[in-house]
């Protein structure tokens, strides 16, 4: 292999990178026009519920009448389309709201169905797939099956169909692809797939685990037949500035139930105080259409540049997208630790650390993680995480600022180059 200066190196990176940016400007004009219709429902919905400066503050203790609360609980039960909504600091991630709904809604005997496969890592214990007596859904008796409606890469309805032959209570949803291989699912895939749970059987529960598609597409879950949804404030709603918490919304009685395992019953929605963050979660929220924005540009552009260099990518760059998350398969682990570490190298926090991989709570296999974010987990912003095993799928989301991204993928071009995973002759043919 040719050796190259670093001068030239770091130039044919960036020349290759501002093409492909170039390429995608079509998309990307598309992606930020989208912004426009979904931060004008937010601000009628502002405005609709006279949104004002007093309803920043939070009460303390029981926080019981909370004006905050309350105001923040009916803006995103307007926001999904939804009868109730409860947001709170409380959930420590988007795993704990979804493993309230679960527990809230699901009693010994219930049939539980997942259908879009096996549920992404964190939540096979709260199953009880892994790790059992510790008070997972199976150690209390609800009943568990799982199998995928995807057959090619497509919604094979006759699977769902025959699958509906068993009564169940719950059948789970996963909008994101997760560490999966298989596309995110459309706001219309999941309209089809619950318009036929409630006509098989009226009573299912059609529960969305909505972590990381909120503000992707016009609609959410709750607008075209889910029950119930569940995510992470760290995650899109936040807009990249919320600290902690999590939300559920739907059905109203099914929210309260699921809150009902979040304190306690009879305390249900009414306890929790915002602790003083109220201010954060609406800006958040006002933030969420730009950055989800951003950060779908971004995942155009990172899957544009990995699949001009060869690599298998999904979505394809101009795909449609349910989810802000690109997959990248990089085959060799050391191509997936340089990767990473380019992409830490390149963060805001922390960028003198080296991700190695490793154990990280709620995950059966270690994990290789790059992310620097201002806060501890955001997938908000721009992160990626791998685990740690054959073919070595990469998965990139987040990002505040396309610029960001492309920063970083300057900075992976020139750390393959000069590690010898990429001949910058072949390349440059």
């Amino acid at each position: 292999m040719v050796s190259y200066s670093n001068e030239l190196i770091e130039k044919w990176a960036n020349d290759f990178v501002c093409s492909i940016e170039k390429e995608l400007y079509s998309l990307a004009q598309k992606r930020t026009e989208g912004v426009f219709f979904k931060l004008e429902k937010v601000l009628n919905i502002f405005s609709e519920v006279g949104l004002a400066s007093q309803h920043f503050c939070s009460s303390t203790g029981y926080a019981h009448d909370d004006l905050g609360r309350d105001i923040i609980d009916k803006i995103y039960a307007k926001i999904f389309g939804s009868e109730k909504a409860a947001v709170r600091m409380q959930f420590v991630s988007g795993t704990h709201a979804i493993a309230s709904c679960l527990f809230g809604s699901l009693r010994p005997g219930d049939n539980l169905l997942s259908v879009t496969g096996e549920p992404y890592e964190t939540l096979r214990e709260v199953i009880g797939k892994t790790n059992t007596d510790h008070g997972s859904l199976i150690d209390f008796g609800v009943q568990y099956d799982e199998l995928s409606i995807f057959e090619d890469e497509k919604l094979n309805f006759e699977i769902l169909e025959s699958a509906l032959q068993i009564p169940r209570r719950m059948i789970f949803i996963q909008r994101s692809c997760g560490y999966s291989w298989r596309p995110s699912l459309s706001i219309r895939d999941i309209k089809d797939i619950c318009n036929l749970i409630h006509i098989r059987q009226p009573n299912c529960i059609c529960f969305v685990d909505n972590c990381y598609g909120e503000f992707v597409e016009e609609k959410e879950p709750t607008h075209v037949g889910a029950d119930l949804i569940a995510g992470s404030l760290i995650k899109n709603p936040g807009g990249t500035i919320v600290p902690a918490g999590g939300y559920v919304a739907g059905n109203a009685e099914l929210v309260e139930k699921a809150c009902c395992r979040l304190t306690a019953p009879g305390i249900g929605s009414k306890g929790g105080t915002g602790f003083d963050l109220n201010r954060q979660v609406l800006q958040g929220l006002f933030l969420s259409p730009q950055m989800v924005s951003e950060s779908l540009i971004g995942a155009d552009l990172v899957a544009g540049v990995f699949h001009r260099l060869g690599f298998d990518v999904k979505p394809l760059p101009g795909k449609h997208r349910g989810d802000l998350i690109q997959a990248v398969r990089l085959e060799k682990p050391e191509v997936l630790v340089e990767v990473c570490r380019s992409f830490q190298l390149s963060s805001p926090v922390g960028s003198f650390l080296n991700p190695i991989p490793s154990s990280s709570p709620g995950y059966a296999i270690d994990l290789i993680m790059s992310g620097g974010t201002f806060i501890d987990g955001s997938t908000s912003e721009f992160s990626a995480d791998a685990p740690f095993k054959k073919p070595y799928n990469l998965y990139v989301q987040g990002g505040t600022h396309r610029s960001h991204i492309k920063f970083a993928l300057i900075r992976v071009l020139v750390a393959l180059v000069q590690a010898g995973f990429l001949d910058l002759s072949q390349t440059s043919s």
